[in-house]
């Protein structure tokens, strides 16, 4: 509670003291009234608190919420002698709340990303503490609003979770069952510099470029995998193409890949383990990309995979982006990175729907007014607006060695260009995919992955100390609607779902 401390004095009131964070008296009390206020419908499992000062609050939600995780971020660092009074005599025990600062070294939306996973916005509770906001001013509401853009992002997270969370774990075992060969990441690609090519309508404007610079030194190319069909129509071959996208019509994408007849000179397919892969995809090379929950790093661990864990971001080329940092050294470029449209196009072209559009035009549905439904429906979906806000929060964060080559959207504009990037590389003289730093491993014929790995889950399962975060993580996915599920029941429903992909196979 902020106190008026001014003192009358001969006709002229004393200065004010600034205002405060706690009452002067009863600080404790204050906490206890304040939490009692609050109405909760259901019991959260996370509690956010915004700048709680010496965080009174702490020891009485942890006593009334025992189950629940708390997370304290401070608008500033708090001196060691002010930062938490967890000298509550009710409580149990010391809470041992996650806290954040600016100075924590870690981007707030990364560390929020670390100590909440995907989860419905019912269960997270963000819980203010008003008087910081006559202290701290605009900085409390920055901090407000970025935690409140996070929590609006997990919740959408958690929807498509929803919808889509049985068809992922069913992708999950295709790729398994249908993986011949995995790429090896471990050495990283020394200091090759490397760009990311985006599917957006600027891209074709940057294709001579990245031409000319491939022709003249020795670059990386990782594509997303809606941007392959324009590279190949521009005369480049990707050495790797990313997808993530578990939905059915992602496979338009890798088809075009696939048709252009030029993939024996990809190094290969990064995957994560939800994405929807044609069956022809087995022929390539698959970098296998787990999202770091705990089933699928024991799966991959299990059967001695190589992989890499990266983040569920909600954009390709945020992943693209964490992967392309996770597998070299050297600059990164981002060019197709438009995150709006040119008018009614979307993409840059030639684009994977594009044939689509032309199979099902006639006099009354012309390609035009179809581009058109598609372009208004994505500007009013507003996730190009989401993505831009979170790469505008993000790129801090980022290593300094991010440069922009094109006419990417305008929340990279502080990225220096490309022909700013320090260019004295340490390149390999000759780059042999099979002998160089991403090699290969190959699956022995008649390896069952997928069972093999359905066999490790199950196992997983009936052991306490991982059984509990499985199923957390595998309901939502498989059974959404319900609160209570059992070991057995998700079993069940494991042999149920991979019966389709354990049957022996014979590989090459």
């Amino acid at each position: 509670m902020v106190q008026d401390t001014s003192r009358p004095g001969n006709g002229n009131a004393a200065p004010l003291r600034p205002p405060a964070l706690h009452s002067r008296y009863n600080p404790v009390g204050e906490a206890e009234k304040y939490i009692t206020s609050l109405s909760f419908r259901e019991t959260p499992r996370f509690f956010i608190l915004i700048e709680p000062g010496r965080g009174y609050m702490v020891p009485i939600l942890h006593r009334k919420f025992p189950e629940a995780k708390i997370i304290v971020l401070h608008v500033r660092i708090q001196e060691e002698a002010e930062l938490y009074d967890l000298e509550d005599p009710a409580s149990v025990s010391k809470p041992v709340p996650a806290v954040w600062s600016p100075e924590s070294g870690i981007a707030l939306q990364r560390f929020l990303e670390r100590e909440i996973p995907d989860t419905e916005a019912a269960a997270i509770r963000i819980i203010e503490w008003r008087p910081a906001l006559a202290v701290y001013g605009e900085s409390y509401l920055r901090l407000f609003s970025e935690t409140a853009e996070f929590v609006k992002r997990v919740d959408a997270n958690t929807r498509t979770v929803r919808a889509f969370g049985e068809r992922w774990f069913k992708n999950f075992f295709k790729i398994m069952g249908m993986t011949r060969r995995v790429i090896h990441h471990a050495g990283a690609l020394v200091s090759l510099p490397c760009i990311i090519t985006g599917a957006g309508p600027s891209l074709e404007e940057s294709l001579p470029l990245i031409k000319e610079l491939k022709n003249k030194e020795r670059l990386f190319i990782l594509g997303v995998s809606a941007s392959a069909p324009a590279l190949h129509a521009g005369g480049l071959i990707p050495d790797l193409i990313i997808t993530t996208d578990g939905g059915g019509w992602a496979l338009f994408h890798l088809y075009e890949c696939l048709r252009a007849g030029d993939t024996k000179h990809t190094l290969g397919l990064a995957a994560s383990l939800y994405a929807a892969l044609p069956s022809q995809a087995g022929d390539l090379p698959l970098l296998l990309i787990s999202d770091g929950s705990l089933w699928q790093n024991l799966i991959l661990q299990g059967l001695n995979l190589p992989f890499v864990s990266l983040v569920q971001r909600g954009t390709v080329t945020a992943s693209a982006l964490d992967l392309a940092f996770a597998l070299t050294r050297g600059n990164v470029f981002i060019a197709g990175m438009d995150l709006s449209h040119r008018d009614i196009c979307t993409h840059a072209r030639p684009y994977s729907f594009d044939r689509v559009f032309e199979e099902r035009s006639s006099r009354l549905n012309p390609v035009y007014t179809q581009t058109f439904t598609r372009s208004f429906g994505i500007i009013a979906g507003g996730s190009h607006n989401i993505y831009a806000s979170w790469f505008g929060r993000q790129l801090d964060a980022y290593p300094k060695r991010l440069y922009t080559l094109g006419n990417n959207h305008p929340v990279f504009n502080g990225l220096k260009p490309w022909d700013a990037a320090d260019r004295s590389f340490d390149m390999p003289s000759k780059w042999k995919s099979a002998e160089g730093p991403l090699g290969f491993q190959t699956i022995p014929p008649r390896t069952n992955l997928a069972k093999q790995g359905a066999e490790i889950l199950i196992q997983a399962l009936a052991v306490p100390q991982a059984s509990e975060r499985i199923k957390r993580e595998l309901a939502p996915l498989l059974f959404p609607d319900e609160k209570d599920v059992t070991a057995e029941i998700l079993c069940d429903k494991i042999l149920d779902i991979t019966a389709a992909y354990t049957r022996g196979r014979e590989h090459g």
